[in-house]
């Protein structure tokens, strides 16, 4: 159903992507056989709000997460997580600070003699 690339969400309107997410909770809606008083109901928001979420109007975040929540459609979340990314350059540093080897040390932290064969 996501056949939309980055570069036409950039270009989109506020209104048309409204309208995009409205299609979408749409779709999902009718395809699980579900109502809008069925799907209103159980998220706690107004049929009305789910309706004016369907035609694109502008309608809260927290409505939208509970009829998403309700339609088991929470993974599109995925799209917000952060993640901890590590430049290639700090890769670099961090691999060149790695330990190559290791060794044996006593109780009073000096290495100990070799044995001699």
């Amino acid at each position: 159903m996501n056949d939309i690339s980055y570069n036409e969400w950039v270009s989109m309107s506020d209104k048309a992507l409204c309208a995009s997410i409205g299609k979408f909770v749409r779709h999902h809606r009718l395809n699980q056989n579900k109502t809008q008083d069925e799907v209103s109901e159980a998220s706690g928001i107004s049929r009305s709000t789910l309706s004016l979420m369907e035609r694109g109007e502008k309608v809260t975040l927290s409505s939208l997460i509970q009829v998403l929540r309700v339609l088991d459609l929470l993974y599109v979340m995925d799209a917000f997580k952060v993640t901890n990314e590590i430049s290639p350059i700090e890769y670099a540093r961090l691999q060149k600070n790695k330990r190559q080897r290791a060794r044996n040390h006593d109780k009073e932290g000096t290495s100990k003699e070799e044995p001699t064969w």
